[in-house]
This record gives structure tokens, C-alpha cells and sequence, in this order.
């Protein structure tokens, strides 16, 4: 796939459903990690006529402090960028609301969510909609506003999904390189080198480190949290042992867990839980670790793509799928004791969709093991199996199992 270079603003797969909210409720917070294009996006694509203030801006902070009210009044929808910046705002912008409850009054940003939304739960209880804003997805930076065909897979009829990914025109590429560039949109869209993102990504951390995470939490060892960040980014996939964290770090286990806590917080770690319904096995209820950007990841863990690595690319995919619906569904992995597991399984509707990867290019039937396992551990509950590999056939490998190559559903 040729990377987009352009100056202009893609589409983004939270469009329409920021657009619906702001139709409907007094406010809007979006948030998400530095650098995914939230700005960008209530800059530039949010219809209407509104003002727009930053709270990176120096001035419009210290009017947030001294003035609140001027900076809050007014006719016109206001969209205030970096929120976090100033959290005691949003008790005047309840206030705000409670005196005009008229939708679509503010849209509100910000890249700390431990901050940002004790705050707003606080203050914006029953008037606010929340979205996140991840990523750019693999269809997103092929300018569709898009995730995978996750909506067409759970409305079409098992026999019709050959039919149905055969059909889509999304262009075959490399999952590796995929991997390396990642979804913020800089370095997935304007640089073309490795070199040139590492760049890019030093920054990143940097700033990240220097910046958002001592809005935080006031964390004095950063060399300390950066190597347990490089320590999870080596474990994408693995279930996650604290205990075993903790001995490979040297750092204390409490300090482990708040710091992982911190990780998820700030949109940098995802944790996919296990499958709790137990029907006849016992099962691995501990989470996975997941990075919710695999360029980022790569550079952290100073690796080349692995399998792991398109186990992320999916569930990135997936968690911004899920987060731009209305319709809440759930993610969730499924392994036992025995060591039998499926990757992914989607819970929709009261049916499951089990999902395994393979980063192979010849998928066997010995790889549908487990998805046949899981079928038959839940019955009807459960849909056909998807099995996502590298190659380029789209084929019934068991009458209950779709191999497919991933970039038809990516």
C-alpha cells in the first residue's frame, strides 16, 4: 500500500458518531493519547460554526483561571482543546450547562484520561457523551473513516462471508510494514523512513514521558517507568504476570501495578480480558498486553515485527471499532489451562465470533484447532470461526472455519 502523503486532514472512523453526539447531548469529550489527531479533528472537521480555544495556549489558560465565565459564555458552540490542562474548568462549564442545556454547547479534548475524567465525572454526570479517539486504522489511512468490516462480518450470514470479503477492495500490503509505521498519523503518513520515524518516536516518548505523565503522576524515576514500558512492549500478546514484571525490572510489584495502571490510563496500554463465561473448562482469566500503537511499540521494544505484532495491528483495529459504536459490544480472549486459546472473540447480539491469527501464508487445518475447541465448548452461542493469516486464499478450511487473508478484513 503506498503511504498517503497529505497536508490535508483525513476522515476519521469517529466522524459521524461525534457529529451524532453533539446532536444530541449539552457536551462532548473526546479523548484519547497525544498526537492521534484529536486537535485536527475539532479544528478542521467538526461541522457547524464554533469557536475553538486550546488550554496549551498560555492565555486562554490563565482566562480559564481568572475569567471562566467570559471564557464560557456566548452564543456560539465552544470546542476546548487539552482540557486536562486546567481541570478545575469543569465545574464552570457544569454550571454552564445547567443554565443552557442546549446540544452541542461544548466539545471538549484531552489527552489524560485519569485526569480528565475524574473530573468529568464529577462535574459533567448526565450531560456529557464520551468518545475515544485512537489511532489511525489501517482504513483510516487509506481515507476510508473506517475500521475493519467487523459490522458487515456480524450482519451477514455465515455461508455469504466468502462472498462478502472476496467483494472488498481494500488493497493487499505487508502486515509488517503496516506494523512498523503504525496509526499516528505523522509518522504513518508524512515519514517514509524508519529512520526518520524513530525520530519521530523518540519525540514522542520524550514528551510523553516529560509531559503527560507528570500531569499524571509525579513520577521522578523516568528512566525506571521507560524500562518497564520497553519490558510490556517485549511481552505484546502475553498474559499479563505482574509478579514476573516486576523480577524482570527490578522494580517493586505495587510499583509495577500502579505504573501499568498509569500505561492504561493515558491510552498507551490495552488490557483484553478473558472470556468469563465458563461452560465445562477451567479458563485463564489474567489479561493480555497490548500496545495501542505497534510503531510505537517496535521502537520501545527495539524489535522487528513478530506474529505478536499482527495480533496488535488487529486489536487496535477492533478497540477503535468498538469505541466509535453506539451499540456497545465486547472484546475478550480465550484460553484454558490446557493451553487451547483463541485470539479474539467478539461478543454481540448474545453470539460470540471467535477470531484466531496466523502469521503464516499457508494456513492448515491443524491451525482451526482451537477455533473448533471454543465452537464446541459454546454451542450455538458461538459463529462460525475466522481464522486471519498472511496469505491470499480466502477458503473453508473446515466447514466452521473462514480462512482469510487479514487486509480483507483490516
Amino acid at each position: 500500500m503506498n503511504i498517503i502523503h497529505s497536508m490535508e486532514p483525513l476522515p476519521r472512523l469517529v466522524d459521524s458518531a461525534l457529529a451524532s453526539r453533539l446532536r444530541v447531548m449539552p457536551a462532548v469529550v473526546l479523548t484519547g493519547a497525544r498526537q492521534t489527531g484529536k486537535s485536527t479533528l475539532v479544528e478542521t472537521m467538526v461541522p457547524g460554526r464554533r469557536h475553538y480555544r486550546s488550554l496549551d495556549d498560555f492565555d486562554v489558560r490563565d482566562a480559564a483561571r481568572r475569567d471562566p465565565e467570559a471564557l464560557l459564555g456566548g452564543k456560539d458552540p465552544l470546542t476546548l482543546d487539552e482540557v486536562q490542562r486546567e481541570p478545575g474548568l469543569m465545574t464552570d462549564v457544569k454550571r454552564a450547562i445547567d443554565r443552557d442545556r442546549r446540544p452541542g454547547r461544548f466539545l471538549l479534548t484531552g489527552s489524560a484520561n485519569l485526569l480528565l475524567m475524574r473530573q468529568v465525572s464529577e462535574s459533567l454526570a448526565g450531560r456529557a457523551s464520551y468518545l475515544t479517539l485512537w489511532p489511525m486504522t489501517r482504513r483510516e489511512q487509506l481515507g476510508r473513516a473506517s475500521a475493519g468490516r467487523w459490522d458487515a462480518i456480524l450482519d451477514t450470514p455465515e455461508e455469504q462471508w466468502r462472498d462478502l470479503l472476496m467483494a472488498d477492495d481494500a488493497p493487499r500490503e505487508d502486515w509488517q510494514a503496516l506494523a512498523l509505521r503504525g496509526g499516528f498519523p505523522t509518522p504513518a503518513l508524512q515519514l517514509a523512513t524508519r529512520s526518520d520515524r524513530a525520530i519521530w518516536f523518540d519525540g514522542y516518548v520524550r514528551t510523553y514521558l516529560e509531559r503527560d505523565l507528570q500531569d499524571l503522576a509525579a513520577i521522578s524515576a523516568l528512566p525506571d517507568f521507560r524500562r518497564l514500558m520497553q519490558a510490556t512492549c517485549l511481552r505484546l500478546g502475553g498474559i499479563l504476570n505482574q509478579t514476573e514484571l516486576a523480577r524482570d525490572t527490578g522494580l517493586p510489584q505495587p510499583t509495577v501495578h500502579r505504573w501499568l495502571n498509569l500505561l492504561e490510563t493515558s491510552y498507551q496500554l490495552i488490557r483484553l480480558p478473558a472470556y468469563a463465561v465458563n461452560r465445562t473448562k477451567r479458563l485463564i482469566k489474567s489479561p493480555r498486553l497490548f500496545w495501542s500503537d505497534t510503531g510505537l511499540a517496535l521502537h520501545l521494544g527495539g524489535t522487528g515485527p513478530t506474529g505478536a505484532h499482527l495480533e496488535n495491528l488487529v486489536m487496535h483495529d477492533l478497540i477503535a471499532w468498538r469505541d466509535a459504536r453506539i451499540d456497545r459490544v465486547e472484546l475478550a480472549y480465550w484460553r484454558t489451562t490446557l493451553g487451547e486459546e483463541v485470539d479474539f472473540v467478539i461478543e454481540a447480539g448474545g453470539r460470540l465470533l471467535p477470531i484466531e491469527l496466523k502469521s503464516t501464508t499457508r494456513p492448515r487445518l491443524t491451525d482451526c484447532a482451537h477455533l473448533r475447541t471454543f465452537r464446541q465448548e459454546y454451542g450455538r452461542k458461538a459463529r462460525a470461526g475466522l481464522l486471519l493469516h498472511a496469505g491470499p486464499a480466502t477458503e473453508w478450511l473446515a466447514p466452521d472455519v473462514l480462512a482469510v487473508p487479514w487486509w480483507r478484513v483490516l
